[in-house]
């Protein structure tokens, strides 16, 4: 309707100036994160909407079955003009059999039934919307197996929203489309990260780092580059790790089906996330039958992965029981600590790489780096070779937690060899050793609290320097730049007790030392000649003042 009446006072040319108001009053009302804030809006104001976690999932249900149903309608328009230029009617009913009734397409777009489509939910008059929305997630389920699982039964029929709350929400969602907001670099990322983040802000350590910034992801993914081979994340949250290795192989040109992805996540509703996320994405996925503990229930025992991608919950407690005492998962090693899971998730990791060539790119609480109660573990995975790089992030990256974090690397083959098109050398009882605490000058605007972001050629500059010291060509006894990185022999980590922290590593200059004394001090001998003189000034002015009145005070 608005735009039958923009195009009528077009038509009537009423004048530039109205026509230029209306414009931009469109314009507002289709701000993506105008729309974001009234859906969430909406859902709270609205009576029986359930907790927050409710809340959420429902939103970003709706969010699944506007995307799912955009890019199917997509699917069908390029369908539709491939079969027109081959010469074929679309609208023929025989091409309609051959082609529509059981469409497949390329890109992973499912071929959604009729009840799930977003052309049939946005049609649906509002009394019936919640009923509708429910037959479109299990008419969703049983159409492709990859989604059993993925939805809370009766999501909505089971909180039955107000006819009007529904559907404001609903027309609402509606707004959010590719055709709109194309130049969004990812729209279905910006969506749910905004979602997710509400969640997160309310999550505590305890319950998990699921959500896990886009910087921080990139950075992983960067480094250790997983664009072909098999992908695992043994506590995946809402899918992430997965849709940046995704987005990388997208920008090396690569072949999406050539990664295959294996995740595992304990909560439930996170699980079901993780499970929308990566059907929007169209990559095919193993994340198990069921939400469960990668260490009480490992879902992918006995498989070896090419690369690993995590981040597990920081400083987790409450993860052990009397049945993982003698697992196999550590009996080349020390038991982890029961009061903190950060070992138990790296031996873990370790049990899952490929024994001759897996690559881990994880993140743990700064902790880990020098625990005593971890120590012979962390001796015999440096001995071992396993570990090949550490870096120290800068502090408020994460939106839970304003801690400074590590990005572990490990490696099972640090003997050289072409690896993504790069010759690399021995790098054998070697360790790099990368500090990034002072990456802070990219400060996040509009956040709840102080947040700060790697860019795109921070990214870089750390992958580069990662590559690169891997890389024939450099000498890495030589390899270090003060305050940012070195290559440490093993020999230097022994006499330093097996510690990892960076910092007893890499040099840090003084930059007292620097200071020109002479210089220095008769600036500082001006200044105070200055305030002396303007001190005794003002003496005398009071001592004026109180003799005027007939009070000297001499």
């Amino acid at each position: 309707m608005q735009y039958r009446i923009l195009w009528n006072l077009c038509q009537t040319r009423k004048g530039k100036k109205n026509n230029m108001a209306k414009k931009k009053t469109v314009e507002k009302a289709l701000n993506i994160d105008s729309i974001l804030f009234n859906c969430r809006d909406y859902l709270r104001a609205a009576r029986n909407s359930g907790s927050f976690f409710e809340k959420r999932d429902m939103m970003l249900t709706l969010v699944f079955l506007r995307f799912i149903g955009e890019k199917y309608e997509d699917g069908v328009e390029k369908l539709k003009q491939t079969l027109k230029e081959q010469g074929l009617d679309p609208e023929d009913e025989n091409i309609r059999a051959a082609f529509f009734d059981d469409a497949t397409f390329a890109d992973g777009t499912y071929n959604l039934p009729p009840e799930a489509r977003w052309s049939t939910i946005i049609n649906t008059p509002a009394p019936k919307l919640n009923v509708a929305l429910d037959t479109a997630l299990q008419r969703l389920e049983e159409e492709d197996p990859q989604l059993k699982g993925c939805f809370v039964k009766g999501t909505f029929t089971a909180r039955n929203l107000a006819a009007n709350d529904i559907k404001k929400i609903v027309d609402e969602v509606n707004k959010i489309s590719h055709k709109t907001f194309g130049e969004e670099k990812d729209l279905i990322g910006r969506v749910y990260e905004y979602f997710l983040k509400e969640f997160a802000v309310n999550a505590t350590k305890e319950e998990g780092e699921f959500y896990t910034p886009h910087d921080v992801v990139q950075l992983i993914a960067t480094m250790i580059e997983p664009y072909d081979g098999t992908l695992y994340d043994p506590c995946c949250g809402s899918g992430g790790m997965f849709i940046q290795s995704a987005e990388l192989v997208k920008s090396k040109q690569g072949n999406l089906n050539g990664i295959n992805v294996y995740g595992q996540e304990k909560e439930p509703a996170t699980y079901r996330l993780a499970k929308m996320n990566l059907a929007l994405r169209g990559i095919s996925h193993n994340l198990g039958e069921e939400a469960d503990s990668s260490f009480t229930h490992d879902l992918h025992k006995g498989l070896h992965f090419n690369y690993i991608m995590a981040n597990p919950p920081f400083n987790l407690k409450g993860w052990y029981n009397d049945n993982l005492k003698n697992d196999g998962r550590w009996s080349d090693y020390q038991t982890p600590p029961e009061s903190n899971a950060n070992y138990a998730w790296i031996l873990h990791i370790l049990s899952h790489l490929k024994k001759t060539d897996g690559v881990a790119g994880f993140l743990l609480a700064n902790g880990a780096l020098n625990d005593s109660d971890t120590l012979e573990i962390r001796k015999e995975l440096i001995q071992n070779d396993k570990i090949e790089a550490i870096v120290v992030l800068p502090r408020e990256l994460f939106i839970t937690t304003d801690i400074s974090v590590t990005l572990w690397i490990l490696n099972q083959n640090k003997k050289g060899g072409k690896y993504h098109g790069r010759n690399l050398r021995n790098r054998e009882h070697e360790i790099l050793f990368m500090d990034l605490r002072q990456w802070t000058e990219n400060a996040v605007k509009g956040e709840s609290k102080k947040k700060v972001r790697l860019d795109t050629e921070q990214i870089e500059k750390a992958a580069d320097i990662y590559h690169t010291w891997q890389c024939e060509e450099t000498d890495g006894a030589a390899y270090e730049i003060p305050e940012l990185y070195r290559g440490v022999c093993i020999n230097e980590i022994e006499s330093k007790g097996w510690a990892l922290t960076p910092s007893k590593y890499i040099e840090f200059i003084d930059h007292d030392l620097e200071i020109d004394y002479e210089k220095e001090m008769a600036r500082i001998q001006s200044e105070m000649k200055e305030i002396m003189k303007l001190e005794k000034k003002s003496q005398q002015m009071l001592e004026d003042a109180f003799r005027g009145i007939g009070y000297g005070i001499d």
